[in-house]
């Protein structure tokens, strides 16, 4: 039972990695794994290592809650923490790099401020807030961190993120007329920047919850505008989730166009868009009995392709979408193509697929057919790189303990599981035969054991034997011409 729940725990056989780990370098099996630093093997191995990293590089989830009107609720309700320490350790990391730079000296409310960013306490954090805005009322990032953690509704929220835009909108402006002075107020205008787009784009979330839909399109198209170099952040995710509410197929095509493009990163937001744009053409018509007879027409092979490219980027999204799989909150960072990434897309877009009719029997009918064109995803893939190695061990890091993470492909039972799962099962039953039946059970384990010396074969052999030592007796002691 042990070995079981540690291979769902952590993915591998308790057993192997004890003897891997500790038993083969007892018995010198590292000796002949170490390579020199500049053979081809180690180069190799850095190589596959800098591969592993970069596959497992985690982005901020662009459609990500507010802490304390959405995952704060959430705790109460349930009495379940929603996000992991190592998630929210990843944010204060976040919140360090956007919102602090090396001028905070100058200013007592910045410095407060970075601190507060490093406090792991919420209390602590909200706390050192209020001492910010006693130093400076016109402090954006305590207003910034008290709409995040204190508020408790969303219209709170945007009542101070509104607060902190007119405090940044200041900054900013004070900042660009700085900017050239010193390298210092550089990094402070890059600061200000940030702190500014993060404000905007909150508002329009804040805008978008409140269904104030076309407020929020707007706002976020004047900030792809603004600031063009931003892509990094993700806005036009943001965007393509507002106008799927509205309905506004077209303008949701022109996104996709400048962003689902083969020199950009890919997501599960634009592979999955772009398929469900394919698929609502044909959906409300799609019959699978229809279609084995006659064959797919081409506007069904292009939905069918676009459906198997976005399953073979993340193939743990179908499940969530066709509630295969229940659906938990979404954490703050994603690992793009992992489970992470696939509850965060399906949690938003669930229902923009269940709006197009057809759209998830189509889903149903053809996902699958996606595996067989990748039958090794490791190793090899069809329209993207090998499906990364990596994943489970990030997404049970970014997911909480409750939620049982998806893990592709399908990892077979070690060996050793079968192997203590037969040896514990016999041993139980025997044990169990013995305590009903003592007298049954010993009189079998005398026969088997006894079974070398009492069979046939032997028996045979010692009476031949006796016999020739009876007559060869027998004719020692009387001896006759005869014999």
């Amino acid at each position: 039972m042990f070995e079981w729940w540690y291979f769902h725990k952590h993915g591998t056989s308790f057993i192997e990695q004890v003897s891997v780990s500790h038993l083969r370098p007892l018995m010198g099996g590292t000796e002949s794994s170490i390579s020199e630093p500049g053979s081809p093997s180690s180069n190799r191995e850095s190589e596959t290592s800098r591969q592993n990293l970069s596959e497992c590089k985690l982005w901020r989830n662009p459609l990500n809650l507010f802490r304390g009107a959405e995952y704060r609720r959430y705790t109460w309700v349930t009495g379940k923490e929603p996000l992991t320490y190592y998630d929210m350790n990843l944010s204060a990391q976040d919140h360090q790099t956007f919102f602090t730079c090396d001028t905070d000296f100058l200013r007592p409310s910045d410095t407060v401020m970075q601190k507060a960013w490093r406090e792991r306490n919420p209390p602590a954090r909200i706390k050192a807030a209020y001492q910010a805005l006693e130093l400076n009322n016109d402090c954006a990032t305590a207003y910034v961190l008290l709409a995040e953690e204190e508020a408790t509704t969303i219209v709170d929220a945007e009542r101070l993120f509104k607060q902190a835009l007119k405090a940044g909108e200041t900054i900013y402006r004070r900042s660009q007329q700085c900017q050239h002075q010193s390298p210092q107020h550089e990094a402070q205008l890059r600061r200000d920047t940030n702190v500014l787009v993060y404000i905007k784009r909150r508002l329009a979330m804040c805008a978008r919850k409140l269904g104030r839909i076309r407020e929020a399109v707007k706002i976020m198209r004047d900030l792809m505008k603004e600031f063009p170099p931003l892509t990094m952040v993700n806005i036009h995710e943001n965007l393509l989730e507002s106008l799927l509410e509205l309905q506004a197929y077209a303008d949701v095509q022109a996104v996709l166009a400048k962003y689902d493009d083969i020199s950009l990163p890919k997501s599960a937001a634009i592979c999955y868009t772009a398929a469900l744009l394919k698929t609502r053409t044909v959906s409300d018509k799609f019959c699978p009995e229809t279609a084995s007879r006659r064959g797919l027409s081409m506007a069904e092979i292009n939905a069918v392709e676009a459906i198997h490219r976005a399953v073979e980027f993340n193939p743990h999204v179908p499940k969530y979408l066709l509630e295969m799989k229940s659906l938990i909150l979404p954490p703050e960072h994603i690992l793009k193509r992992g489970d992470s990434e696939a509850i965060a897309y399906a949690f938003f877009h669930l229902q923009h697929w269940k709006r197009i009719e057809g759209a998830l029997n189509l889903l149903q009918c053809t996902w699958e057919g996606t595996f067989r064109m990748i039958p090794y995803p490791l190793e090899k893939g069809h329209l993207f790189y090998p499906y990364p190695s990596c994943t489970e061990t990030a997404d049970r890091e970014l997911l909480p303990t409750f939620h049982h993470v998806s893990v592709y492909p399908k990892k077979e039972l070690p060996f050793f599981i079968h192997f203590t799962a037969g040896l514990c099962s016999s041993t139980a039953m025997i044990a169990l035969l013995t305590h009903q039946f003592p007298e049954i059970m010993g009189v079998f384990a005398k026969a088997i054991c006894s079974e070398p010396l009492d069979s046939p074969g032997m028996t045979v052999m010692a009476e031949n034997k006796q016999n020739q030592r009876q007559l060869w007796f027998l004719a020692l002691s009387h001896p006759s011409p005869e014999c």
